[in-house]
Parts: C-alpha cells; structure tokens; sequence
C-alpha cells in the first residue's frame, strides 16, 4: 500500500491519541472518512442538480417517478424515498406548482391520489438524469475500477446489515 499524506480524520485520531490513549480511535479511520466523503460528494452531486433548477429532494422524486416507469401513490413515493409524508407533501406542491408532476384521482381506488410525470418534468428528469450520470462516472473515475467494485461489494455487504432488502412496486 503507498503511503498517503495525513488527512483531516487522521489528524483526528491523532489528537484522541494523545488526550484519550485509553480508546481505540480505529472506527473514526473509517467511519469518519465514510462521513467527510459522503458530504463531500453530495456537494459534488448538488452542482448537477442546481443546473437543472432542483434540489436533491427534487430530484430524487422525479427520478423515482421516472424510473418505476408509472405513476406512484404518496406512499410508494415516500417509501422509495425515504422521507415523511409531510416532506413528500411539500416536495409534491413545489413539483407540481413547477408544472413538472401531476397529481390526480386513482383509477383503481377513487379515493386514492397518483402521482405521475408530465411531460416537462420528464425531459428535465431525462437531461438531469444523463447529467447526474455522467458526474458519477467523473467521480468514480478518481478510483482504480477495480477498487471501485471492490468498494461496491463492501459497501453492498456492509448496507445490507442497516438497511432491510427494499419492496419495488411492480410497474402498473
């Protein structure tokens, strides 16, 4: 392995060291380093978005919408994107006011509410989509490809021991 320049984490760990040698700081090497990164990608992730005029919820619905090829009720909206009710609501409100989703009456259940993409919010999901694409494959590209499907399967190992296996809704 080449040595590396110390980073902010190891600075860290190096300053609980010395005023708590009495606890293993290990984790902070890769917890740490997981948070710092994370961060530091959603900041690179958020240029695409604002290009295209939406936030990361934003963009998050119309690409859930997109991808499961259909309209989705509130809650399967919700579910696929991890957020509340009350969020979703005020993310759908800015959606539609933008004139990119619509929400009506559900044909299987009159009482129920489907949301589904028009056709503005389709083209913008599309370019933002291929954008956001191909800013991953810049990122990504900073890594060896094969320690990038090495990280792939960590991460894929380590996740699923946090997070159940999702419910995809069939297409409609």
């Amino acid at each position: 392995m080449v040595d590396q320049p110390p980073d902010a984490v190891a600075v860290i760990q190096a300053q609980w060291a010395r005023e708590r040698p009495d606890v293993d700081t290990t984790p902070v090497g890769v917890i740490g380093r997981l948070h710092r990164l994370a961060a530091a990608l959603t900041r690179e992730l958020e240029v695409v978005f604002e290009a295209h005029g939406l936030c990361e919820g934003d963009f998050d619905v119309l690409a859930t919408l997109r991808r499961s090829g259909s309209d989705r009720t509130a809650g399967e909206l919700a579910a696929a994107t991890m957020v509340t009710s009350g969020g979703l609501t005020k993310r759908l409100d800015r959606l539609e006011r933008a004139g990119l989703v619509v929400r009506r009456t559900s044909e299987r259940d009159g009482r129920g509410r489907v949301i589904s993409l028009t056709d503005a919010g389709r083209a913008l999901i599309d370019r933002a989509w291929t954008d956001h694409m191909a800013n991953e494959h810049r990122l990504l590209a900073q890594l060896d490809p094969r320690d990038a499907a090495e990280l792939e399967r960590i991460l894929r190992g380590w996740l699923s021991q946090h997070e159940p296996p999702p419910e995809l809704p069939a297409p409609r």
